[in-house]
């Protein structure tokens, strides 16, 4: 099972970069032009926001891969979509309510990142599986 694991991790890990690439360079991008709020691109830590997308997808899989039960793509799913609404409002709505960001932006934050978690949430429930059992009731290696 820890390969499977460490294959939803990367999976969702990428899959994020790709969602997040869409969401803050397309849907997003030229929005990004708030005088004082953000970096200069040039001081932008893209090393740092890697890292974290990293820690986040390994800990998301991890909660699946320890607390859910029984994994299914379903259970994937509900777990990823909890998970999005938690984070997305934090993200999106949290950042509003501190930071003077136009409000389709904090929207776009918001479902954006359900979207991601719940994405998260489909890959990891169909990568991440207990082992098949065999005859005699020893699991089969994955």
């Amino acid at each position: 099972m820890l390969k499977r694991v460490i294959l939803a991790i990367v999976v969702v890990f990428f899959a994020w970069v790709a969602l997040s690439m869409l969401m803050h360079g397309v849907i997003l991008g030229k929005s990004y032009d708030i005088p004082g709020l953000f970096r200069p691109m040039e001081e932008m830590m893209a090393w740092l926001s890697l890292a974290v997308c990293l820690v986040v997808a390994w800990a998301f899989v991890l909660v699946y891969a320890r607390f859910v039960a029984p994994k299914s793509v379903g259970a994937g799913l509900g777990l990823g979509a909890l998970w999005g609404i938690a984070a997305g409002v934090s993200m999106g709505l949290g950042s509003y309510s501190a930071e003077p960001i136009p409000f389709s932006m904090a929207v776009v934050w918001c479902v954006g990142t359900f979207v991601q978690f719940t994405v998260a949430g489909l890959l990891t429930g169909l990568i991440v599986k207990p082992p098949k059992q065999v005859e005699g009731g020893q699991a089969a290696q994955a």
